[in-house]
């Protein structure tokens, strides 16, 4: 977790630092991810680090393990949750049912996950994210 805040402080860390900080932390079930979750980038040098924050994507809505809504602000992609194992563990991961992407979810507390998004259309190391639990009401 030291890691993990030291990163989020500096603004941005190496793809090396990132997948450490990720294998380091807590597997969580599918459950644990229920809710509406407020996302921002985790910078690695990524092509994606920025996107989210340019397009103010808001972040993900799990309603369901078969209802989810990837990008709050469009509602266009839909996707599900399952256990999927990902670096020799097993995690809560999101599918995007329309595309070839999965996104993996770590515990960095109970209102803080950091994500890694494996897209094999993107020649690069995997995208890191974070998703924060939104306030209720």
């Amino acid at each position: 977790m030291a890691a993990f805040e030291a990163a989020t402080k500096k603004g941005s860390t190496t793809p090396e630092e990132a997948y450490a900080i990720f294998d380091a932390l807590q597997n969580i079930p599918v459950e644990f991810m229920l809710g509406t979750w407020k996302g921002s980038g985790f910078r690695t040098g990524h092509l994606m680090d920025g996107r989210l924050e340019a397009f103010n994507c808001y972040g993900k809505s799990f309603n369901g393990i078969d209802q989810v809504d990837s990008l709050v602000e469009t509602h266009q992609l839909a996707a599900r949750l399952r256990t999927m194992v990902t670096r020799g563990e097993p995690n809560a991961a999101m599918i995007y049912n329309q595309l070839p992407i999965m996104d993996f979810f770590r515990k960095v507390d109970h209102n803080t996950v950091l994500g890694l998004m494996d897209n094999p259309t993107i020649r690069s190391h995997n995208f890191f994210f974070v998703l924060r639990r939104a306030e209720e009401g």
